[in-house]
């Protein structure tokens, strides 16, 4: 019999509660994010969510209230979202995905081990389809076959028979549910542990709110539109129906006019543009798809040309979404947005999201340096969750 939670009603600081772990979840994501993004390492979506979920298991038993972890994330994922030169698509589905599978699953089954691994291996094995969903609507089927392509040649290399795409998927998800029961367990031991320390600690910390109705500025020269906003919402799906489903030509001559007409309405919003990064890892993919294309087929050539016309077109593609949605983000900090959220009553989730992003810096400088988290992880996670109580405090006095 799963245990009932503590509360049978929802406290009526449940947002600020929110706000207070979704301002945790976003300060680790961008410490543990920065470094992933230096070092390159591979899998860094899926390092962030196997972090993420064990502080959303942890955080639940201190705070065992039902749609808790869903608002954290809602207000998590639109913490990173907003972000300079941020996406939407890839981390507000990605995180509003885990907080959504967690929250389901310990509603249903309450507080004990078996529920808390099950929400880990759902948690973690949503980041692989994220990803995988994510390749798909940024490059399509292509670069599936490709990276299918890369994985066999290397298996070849080392004297192994190929694999097709279902044996590799079945491969990736024994391994995402083995991290994920760890996920869950690790949770569930941090929120023991924390359980206890809530007293213990006592941190140094003011917190200036004075910049908590900031977080929507945005440049003073860029106008924002709702028509503008319901446009780029259309573009997309628009955009990717042309060019999927037999209107190749006028597909990619609306993407290259979109490109270029949005680039240069939205140029101080694309900073991602400008980082040779960005650039680099779209040149590989050209080059891959230009070498990998038609492995194991009969006359196979190390550089294909087909491969290399289809990886440019994966670029173009990418350069698509990636201005369609910066332009959505910015389009989303429109007053009239944000007044009709206050209208519709979701003001308190304005106003709390407004103390997580004043208080974002703070919590950010509070919380352990990255490589005390790869040194000591199951300590450092505990620190967000034992200072908990204190930010409720401080967001309580600010309401």
């Amino acid at each position: 019999m799963p245990l009932k939670m503590t509360n049978k009603t929802q406290p009526d600081d449940l947002w600020l509660r929110a706000a207070v772990v979704g301002g945790l979840w976003a300060s680790i994501e961008i410490i543990i994010g920065s470094f992933l993004h230096n070092t390159r390492l591979p899998f860094a979506g899926s390092i962030l969510a196997f972090t993420g979920t064990i502080m959303l298991i942890g955080f639940y038993q201190i705070w065992p209230y039902k749609g808790l972890i869903l608002r954290a994330g809602l207000i998590t994922a639109i913490m990173k979202s907003v972000s300079p030169s941020a996406i939407i698509l890839g981390p507000m589905t990605g995180i509003l995905l885990e907080a959504i599978l967690i929250e389901l699953v310990l509603n249903l089954m309450g507080k004990n081990l078996f529920s808390f691994m099950l929400a880990g291996v759902l948690s973690i094995s949503s980041a692989l389809f994220h990803k995988i969903f994510s390749i798909i609507i940024f490059y399509g089927f292509n670069l599936v076959k490709i990276y299918v392509n890369v994985i066999n040649f290397g298996l070849k290399q080392l004297g192994f028979r190929p694999a097709s795409e279902f044996q590799i998927l079945l491969f990736l998800l024994v391994f995402y549910v083995g991290f994920g029961m760890l996920s869950g367990w690790l949770g569930a031991l941090i929120g023991k542990k924390a359980m206890a320390l809530r007293s213990g600690l006592k941190a140094d910390f003011t917190h200036d709110a004075s910049t908590s109705s900031e977080f929507f500025s945005i440049d003073e020269n860029q106008k924002t539109s709702i028509p503008l906003l319901i446009f780029h919402i259309l573009s997309i799906p628009a955009g990717l129906f042309l060019i999927n489903f037999h209107f190749e030509m006028a597909g990619y001559l609306f993407i290259v006019s979109y490109i270029f007409a949005i680039g240069i309405t939205y140029r101080k919003a694309l900073r991602r543009l400008r980082k040779p990064v960005f650039w680099s890892q779209l040149i590989v993919i050209v080059l891959l798809s230009a070498l990998f294309w038609d492995f194991g087929q009969p006359g196979h050539q190390w550089f294909s040309r087909e491969g290399f016309i289809i990886g440019f077109e994966m670029l173009i593609r990418a350069l698509f979404i990636v201005i369609a949605f910066s332009a959505i983000s910015v389009e989303l900090l429109n007053e009239h947005v944000r007044n009709f959220l206050v209208h519709m009553g979701f003001g308190q989730f304005y106003k709390s999201l407004g103390m997580a992003f004043s208080a974002l810096p703070i919590m950010i400088s509070l919380l352990p340096k990255t490589k005390e988290i790869i040194h000591t992880p199951v300590q450092s996670l505990l620190k967000p969750l034992v200072m908990a109580d204190q930010w409720l405090e401080i967001f309580k006095k600010e309401k």
